[in-house]
């Protein structure tokens, strides 16, 4: 179902639940991933895929925009929930966030379903290094491809910051992939 259509039946009462519905279906797996990719582990991306539909279920009435804010809302809210628990997870540490790439790595590694010799998992190694805003810019870019405009509405961030953070991304996995 087309986003447009979405947000009709998201807009009239009698059918908010079966645009809810439609929005789920439609944004579910990319979401997940979007999730998945920041916090790494498929638990704690399920929980937090959960309470962001439940965020984006009560905040739905607030929605302004049309359509074309719809996407880029729902990833902000999972940006948002992603970004606060990678904080509360590593600040009994007294860790930065900037510094969470690090620890991400390393439980990367010693997942057991990673073949820790091929290309894919020295990519996402070199990914996880790098500065949390910095990831989560190429991976919305990269793996979602959404354009900057939109990656500015989900961040809060210029789009020229936008783009300096993913040419130093690419840059920085480049170095780390032929380490």
């Amino acid at each position: 179902m087309e986003t447009k259509e979405i947000m009709e039946l998201l807009t009239d009462g009698a059918t908010r639940e079966r645009g809810f519905a439609a929005l789920v279906d439609t944004y579910t797996e990319p979401l997940y991933w979007h999730i998945r990719r920041m916090v790494v582990r498929h638990d704690e991306a399920q929980d937090l895929l959960q309470e962001m539909w439940v965020r984006a279920w009560r905040g739905i009435g607030k929605l302004r925009g049309g359509s074309q804010e719809l996407r880029p809302w729902l990833y902000a809210i999972a940006t948002n929930l992603c970004l606060s628990r990678l904080r509360r997870r590593y600040m009994w540490r007294l860790m930065a966030l900037e510094d969470v790439g690090r620890k991400l790595a390393e439980s990367f590694e010693t997942s057991a379903d990673i073949d820790a010799d091929s290309i894919e998992a020295r990519f996402q190694k070199a990914l996880l290094a790098l500065p949390t805003k910095q990831r989560l810019v190429f991976n919305l870019r990269y793996y979602d491809e959404l354009p900057y405009a939109e990656i500015s509405r989900i961040t809060g961030m210029s789009e020229n910051t936008l783009k300096t953070d993913y040419h130093y991304a690419q840059k920085r996995i480049r170095e780390l992939m032929t380490l």
